[in-house]
Parts: C-alpha cells; sequence; structure tokens
C-alpha cells in the first residue's frame, strides 16, 4: 500500500477516528501471532503498530515478517530503536521524544536511523511524542531517561503538542504508557485538539469502547490499544472497541 499517511487520514475522515492496534514482537508472544492477526483482520481494525522497547532475541526481524505476511492493514513501525528497523514495514513514524530531554531520543536515533529508511525506501510520518505520566514507572520512561508531564498540567502538554506542529510534524501522538493506571484524560484531549491543526493519536490505558468513545469525542484522532487485548486475548473486545472508535459509522 502507498502513502499511508494519506490513508491514514481518509480513514479518519470517513469513520471519523481510526483504531491502531499495537503488537510487540517479543518471543514471549511468539506462536501467538497467527491467532492474534486474524482476529485484527476481523475486527475492524485499520493498522497495526508494531513495536517494543527491548529486542529480547534475534527472531524479531522474523516474526515481523510474518506480521506482515498475514495482515491485511498497513503495518505501521513504532520504533523503539534503530535495530529494529527491517524491509516489512509499510511506514514509521518518524517520532522525536519531545516530552523529553534526552538528546539521544530527541534527535539521535533519528540520525542513526534516517540513511537505514531512506536505503529500504519506507514511507515516514514525522511525529512528535509526548509521554504523559499514566501513573507508575513505564517502559519507555525508563529506556529513554525522561519524565513524563504531569497528568493536570495541560498547558505543558499543549506547549509541546504547538511545538510539535510548528516543527512540522504531521501527528501528535499522547502516550499514558503501555498498561497506564490512568489513561490521558479526555480534558487534555479536548484542549489540545483545539489548539492543533494535526491529528492526534492516544494511547496507553484505554481498556474499555466507553474509554476509546470519550476520547474520539473529545478530538482524538487514532486510539492506539496494545496491552488489554493482549491479556484479554478477545476478538470481542477489539471488535467493540473498533465499533466504539468509528463513531461516524455507529450513525
Amino acid at each position: 500500500m502507498k502513502n499511508i499517511y494519506k490513508y491514514l487520514l481518509e480513514t479518519c475522515e470517513r469513520k471519523g477516528a481510526g483504531h491502531i492496534v499495537l503488537i510487540d514482537p517479543d518471543r514471549k508472544n511468539d506462536g501467538s501471532f497467527e491467532t492474534y492477526v486474524e482476529i485484527v483482520n476481523n475486527s475492524g481494525a485499520d493498522a497495526i503498530f508494531i513495536g517494543g522497547s527491548l529486542m529480547m532475541d534475534g527472531q524479531f526481524h522474523e516474526r515481523v515478517a510474518k506480521i506482515k505476511a498475514l495482515s491485511n492493514v498497513p503495518i505501521i513501525f513504532f520504533p523503539g530503536g534503530a535495530n529494529q528497523l527491517n524491509e516489512h514495514y509499510d511506514a514509521i513514524l518518524f517520532m522525536s521524544l519531545l516530552s523529553g530531554r534526552n538528546p539521544q531520543y530527541l534527535i539521535g536515533e533519528q540520525v542513526v536511523s534516517a540513511p537505514i529508511i531512506s536505503d529500504l525506501k519506507i514511507e515516514t510520518i514525522p511525529t512528535g511524542y509526548l509521554l504523559l505520566d499514566g501513573g507508575g514507572k513505564s517502559t519507555v520512561e525508563f529506556m529513554s531517561a525522561s519524565h513524563p508531564i504531569p497528568l493536570n498540567r495541560t498547558d505543558i502538554t499543549e506547549a509541546h503538542a504547538l511545538a510539535a506542529q510548528y516543527l512540522g510534524m504531521k501527528l501528535v501522538y499522547l502516550e499514558a504508557g503501555s498498561g497506564a493506571q490512568t489513561p490521558v484524560p479526555t480534558e487534555t484531549i479536548q484542549t489540545v485538539s483545539e489548539k492543533v491543526d494535526i491529528p492526534l493519536i492516544v494511547g496507553g490505558g484505554i481498556r474499555t469502547p466507553e474509554d476509546a468513545e470519550k476520547r474520539v469525542h473529545a478530538g482524538a484522532s487514532f486510539i492506539v490499544t496494545g496491552t488489554v487485548l493482549e491479556t484479554s486475548g478477545s476478538s470481542s473486545l477489539m471488535q467493540e472497541l473498533a465499533r466504539a472508535i468509528h463513531v461516524k459509522e455507529q450513525r
């Protein structure tokens, strides 16, 4: 599929918002991808994010290739590091961790990755990544050595989102962290969406269709779910999430 960013925008316009499923191709999930991707294909989800903070063995790239072969929706790289790059992605979120002050994740990994991405000819989607404090120490916080934005400081989130837009980013990703105790508040989403002109991705701690739908109505263009689906393994939950997120199709 060509021009994944255009596809995402068209999906959002047609359905009201998009549902993206996050899959971590770690060894703990080995052997379950076939079933999981089949559930994604049948759920109405719009894309798959592939990503994880660590590569625990040497089979990461083979698992991505398997997911790509099985999936009926685009495969988008949600990067944890340049060593996870390969030719199997349809696109990459070319992210900068703008909420942090660690230069490695502001620009270092991007510089290392850029020549590889060019050589592989992967579509890039520039994304401003903002980590919010969803309760507990997230993997992203630990691995990036960066502090999350407090949930009650909507002004700080808003300022970073505006900076992402002015830097030319095409998306802003509001992330509460994998398995967050508290998802990004609807008030924060609404405030940010009213200030920026680029789509918002919201993920972390979204466990129910009601949680997802509220965040779409608050201004989220894309909802990312991962942990809740991995732990439940429920095809019906994935379908319910997609239906709740696709607010225009409810009419």
